[in-house]
């Protein structure tokens, strides 16, 4: 299996939302000219990211949207279903749970965890709340393939790892914090502030450059 680039597995994602909005604008056809246009890239660019997974569309005629838009959600599994373990029933993780795009896109959390006395126990939309404890027994039952990670940073890393402990091998992590994992784990960092802190980096630059 070659190595495909993570900004190119972005980009396809990209592609993949841009394909929809053509869809649900009554857009039958499309060409890769279009989607860069839409995305600010080139079209060679969206060609090569699409070559590395077949040959797709036809010269001349461009790309059909929903067609297009199938075989990118197969390539990036979204044609499956998905289940999700959420730890960490905070604020975060209290709008992760109300977030109905992740279902959509076939991804469906079916566990929650939390080590606060107070939280344990309790449901969240018919969700039981479990304590890390029982953690691998839960992921058992529930055939848990990927974890959402929404605790404090001083306990992420040992979330992780015993949630790898149970064989889960792909995690989503919203703690400040870098996670170290086995080779043979994913894990991707979502951090809002390093986010924010790029933004004010841009625009302080520009203030000088004025």
């Amino acid at each position: 299996m070659k190595k495909i680039s993570d900004s190119t597995i972005s980009r396809l994602s990209t592609y993949y939302r841009t394909l929809s909005h053509l869809i649900d604008q009554g857009i039958e056809t499309v060409s890769s000219e279009q989607i860069a246009e839409i995305n600010n890239i080139t079209s060679a660019q969206v060609r090569k990211d699409l070559s590395f997974f077949g040959s797709f569309g036809k010269r001349g005629l461009g790309y059909n949207t929903r067609d297009l838009r199938d075989q990118i959600a197969n390539i990036l599994g979204l044609s499956k279903k998905w289940n999700v373990a959420l730890v960490g029933v905070g604020n975060i993780g209290r709008a992760l749970i109300d977030y109905a795009e992740f279902k959509k896109q076939g991804f469906h959390i079916k566990a929650l965890f939390d080590n606060d006395p107070k939280k344990v126990g309790q449901e969240i939309g018919g969700l039981k709340i479990h304590h890390m404890d029982s953690v691998c027994n839960v992921v058992k039952e529930e055939k848990i393939e990927i974890a959402i990670i929404a605790v404090p940073a001083k306990v992420a890393q040992s979330v992780v790892d015993s949630l790898v402990k149970c064989g889960v091998k792909a995690f989503l992590n919203f703690a400040p914090i870098t996670i170290k994992a086995p080779d043979d784990v994913m894990v991707k960092n979502e951090n809002m502030s390093i986010e924010l802190e790029a933004l004010s980096y841009f625009l302080t630059q520009n203030e000088k450059g004025d």
